[in-house]
């Protein structure tokens, strides 16, 4: 994923060099970084199997079943 930087395009009135370089880096600073997802973060353990991983429609006993 690459990261987006915004660009400072106009600003009025026309400030000095330095203070539209001040401006470019705190929208810069301010901007937020996308988050760095790693495929190797998967967990180890998961919920399947589990009698709650069933659908509640299925879980339920009905009356007359035989059980």
């Amino acid at each position: 994923m690459t990261r987006v930087v915004p660009e400072v395009v106009s600003v009025r009135p026309e400030p000095d060099a330095a203070v539209l370089e001040a401006i470019r880096l705190a929208v810069a600073e301010a901007w937020p970084e996308p988050p760095v997802k790693n495929p190797d973060d998967v967990p180890a353990w998961r919920f399947s199997g589990r009698w709650w991983s069933q659908p509640a429609a299925s879980r339920r006993d009905r009356p007359n079943s035989p059980v």
